[in-house]
């Protein structure tokens, strides 16, 4: 249920009302926005009685929410939640590229590759530490070595740096990260989404192979229901009957995203398609579906890449990419970048 407010109610006729609430042995979720004030009630509230809450001189209305997921529903939060980092922002209008290679493997790659996606425009750079892969013999990353890399180039360019966690004993090593990226075989371990819900960084969180928008945001409740709203939603392809691509790109899922939640979208056009020659179309229709940023992988020798190679795209590729981008976005009028 969500009460919202009528405007100019005073500090003590709110404080009263959920303190009432509480009460009723409810959670009070206070959203103040920039012309309302919303209260997402959670808990049962099935004997609260819509009639006299309604009749409250200082309510505006109330609405039932008969969908799972209370705090990332928009219902709760009308305005668009930006997560900021490092002065960059990310959603509310404001689009950011997060660009890098699918694995960190030397100083010289990840530092090198840093430098020429920032040059191209991209405020966060990706790398991959710890890798999940499906076969037991390829490449699993450098792990903790991986991590260190990631602080090198960091510390050279000054971009927040993206990486991806496995499981819940990897986290102290994760304390340096400054965004942590959960994968599509991680979004329901939900044990790992409990602990990320205690931290106060951001959480980039991916779509599962043949996971539904709902469990998606169900995975986000998990988190943000712990104290952490600070979530990042990533649509990554999902698994469909096609196999001329890695997965199917779910383009419509960034605007039925944008009904169903307040938090930010962004598209991973790489894992998508698994194809290079693909990312490019894939991240103007990305752009042009109102899309709050893109996670593109960039090697600078996708041929000899230790990991995904062949849906890497090279730094030059990039820089044409985000170029074009940039103008989709400016032609629809969402071409911030701060």
């Amino acid at each position: 249920m969500v009460i919202v407010m009528k405007k100019g109610v005073s500090e003590s006729g709110m404080d009263n009302l959920i303190g009432w609430l509480e009460k009723q042995g409810l959670r009070v979720n206070v959203n103040r926005g920039e012309f309302q004030t919303v209260l997402g009630l959670i808990g049962d509230t099935q004997g609260l009685s819509m009639d006299l809450i309604s009749g409250m001189a200082i309510v505006e209305r109330v609405q039932r929410i008969s969908e799972p997921y209370k705090k990332a529903n928009r219902k709760f939060h009308g305005e668009d939640t930006v997560v900021e980092l490092g002065g960059y922002r990310i959603g509310g209008g404001h689009f950011q590229f997060i660009a890098g290679p699918c694995s960190v493997e030397s100083p010289e790659q990840i530092c090198g590759i840093a430098q020429r996606v920032q040059g191209a425009g991209a405020n966060f750079l990706r790398g991959g530490a710890f890798k999940p892969r499906t076969s037991p013999y390829a490449f699993q990353g450098l792990r903790g070595e991986g991590i260190e890399l990631l602080l090198r180039a960091k510390e050279l360019t000054g971009m927040p740096i993206v990486s991806e966690v496995m499981n819940t004993e990897h986290l102290p090593l994760f304390e340096p990260v400054d965004i942590i990226q959960v994968g599509a075989r991680n979004m329901q371990n939900f044990e790992l989404l409990k602990e990320l819900g205690r931290l106060e960084k951001p959480i980039l969180l991916k779509r599962g192979l043949a996971n539904t928008l709902e469990e998606l945001l169900m995975s986000a409740e998990y988190i943000m229901s712990g104290g952490n709203e600070r979530i990042i939603l990533c649509e990554r392809g999902i698994r469909t009957f096609e196999t001329a691509t890695r997965n199917t790109l779910d383009i419509s899922a960034v605007p039925m995203l944008k009904r169903m939640t307040h938090l930010p979208v962004v598209i991973d056009p790489s894992h998508a398609a698994g194809i290079a020659q693909l990312v490019y179309p894939l991240s103007m229709a990305a752009a042009a579906a109102g899309a709050d940023g893109l996670m593109i992988e960039v090697h600078n020798d996708p041929a000899h890449a230790l990991c995904d190679g062949p849906q890497s795209i090279t730094p030059e590729e990039f820089a044409q990419l985000a170029g074009d981008v940039l103008r989709v976005l400016e032609i629809t009028g969402r071409g911030k970048t701060k």
